[in-house]
């Protein structure tokens, strides 16, 4: 199945070239298309160097309007309008493990509609030196995107995803409202509305190489309106939890 894999990237200019190698080094062969959301460090024009030696390695290099959700928006739009089989996600800075990918392709191969790199179900880990209160971040937000969803997903905030473009293109990307990462909890919500089959694949996730987190206070509080948002829209609709 034709695999192509979307990475968003700001500033990454000291992580890109060493994610293009693994990932363009796994068997069986992807495509990679990188987002870039007009880096002013010149992770843009890394990518253009990458362009030039691999035909399997994309760029879009994006104006306007900044933001993980439209960057993952136009590559996923992208990446339908191409045909491919299978649409992946996953960060730029390393703390997805490449080697992890094949995992999540072999899981939508297998039937499912979305493959999530999980942190929280068992066998998964988190290798940060993150403080109580980050931590404590994350496990609260996957916890209530999963009570509000409506979904047994451990893990709702993970960006390492794979997902069957059979189910994707029945998804309205374009009208998702999320500006930040809360655009995995709206798209986690619309393949659930899709009777989508959700699986969860163990990762190990560790420390971005180099860089600063792109997490903010602003992120959060838009990630805690939008769960909250999707959540009084499904007790509206009636709709009950699935396993």
């Amino acid at each position: 199945m034709r695999t192509v894999v979307v990475v968003p990237t700001y500033n990454e200019v000291g992580n890109l070239p060493r994610l293009a190698e693994l990932l363009l080094g796994l068997e069986p062969q992807i495509d990679v298309l990188c987002v870039d959301d007009g880096s002013p460090d010149g992770t843009g024009d890394i990518a253009d160097g990458i362009v030039a030696e691999h035909e399997r390695f994309h760029v879009i290099h994006r104006t306007g309007k900044r933001g993980y959700s439209v960057s993952s928006k136009e590559g996923m739009e992208w990446s339908l309008s191409r045909s491919y089989d299978i649409v992946a996600t996953m960060d730029a800075d390393l703390s997805h493990d490449p080697e992890a990918l094949p995992l999540l392709i072999a899981a939508v191969e297998n039937g499912a509609d979305l493959a999530i790199g999980s942190r929280y179900t068992p066998g998964g880990e988190i290798l940060v030196d993150w403080s109580p209160f980050r931590r404590a971040v994350s496990q609260a937000g996957s916890a209530y995107a999963r009570l509000m969803v409506g979904v047994k997903t451990k893990d709702c905030t993970s960006g390492f995803r794979c997902y069957s473009a059979a189910k994707l293109s029945l998804v309205r990307i374009s009208e998702i409202r999320s500006e930040g990462y809360s655009f995995l909890i709206e798209m986690l919500a619309a393949l659930r509305g899709l009777d989508a089959t959700i699986v969860e694949v163990p990762i190990k996730y560790v420390d971005r190489r180099h860089g600063s987190s792109k997490i903010s206070k602003s992120i959060i509080f838009e990630a805690l309106l939008r769960t909250s948002e999707v959540g009084i829209a499904r007790l509206r609709s009636g709709a009950r939890p699935r396993p």
